[in-house]
C-alpha cells in the first residue's frame, strides 16, 4: 500500500497540471475572445485560477510564500473588478 504522504503529493501535483492545462485554455480563449467583455471575463478567471495554482503549489511544495503571492493576487484581482465595474457604471 503506498504511502499516504504519496498519496496526497500526486493528488496536488496531478491538480496543479489540471490548472495549468486550465490556464492554458484561458489564454487561448481570452487571444480569440469576440468582445472586450469576454476577455475581461477570461482575465478574471485566470487570476482565480492562478490563485488556485499557487495555494496547491505551496501545499505540494510546502513554500508559504507562494501563499502569501495567492493573497497578493487576490486583493489585485478585487481592485481590478472594482475598476471594472465603476468604468462600465452608467454612462448616459
Amino acid at each position: 500500500m503506498p504511502d499516504s504522504a504519496a498519496v496526497v503529493d500526486a493528488a496536488l501535483y496531478l491538480a496543479a497540471t489540471v490548472l495549468v492545462i486550465s490556464m492554458v485554455a484561458g489564454l487561448y480563449r481570452a487571444w480569440r475572445g469576440p468582445t472586450a467583455g469576454d476577455r475581461i471575463a477570461v482575465l478574471l478567471l485566470l487570476g482565480t485560477t492562478g490563485v488556485a495554482l499557487l495555494v496547491v503549489l505551496a501545499a505540494a511544495l510546502d513554500i508559504p510564500a507562494l501563499r502569501d503571492a495567492a493573497l497578493v493576487v487576490v486583493l489585485l484581482a478585487t481592485v481590478v473588478v472594482i475598476v471594472r465595474i465603476r468604468g462600465t457604471g452608467d454612462q448616459r
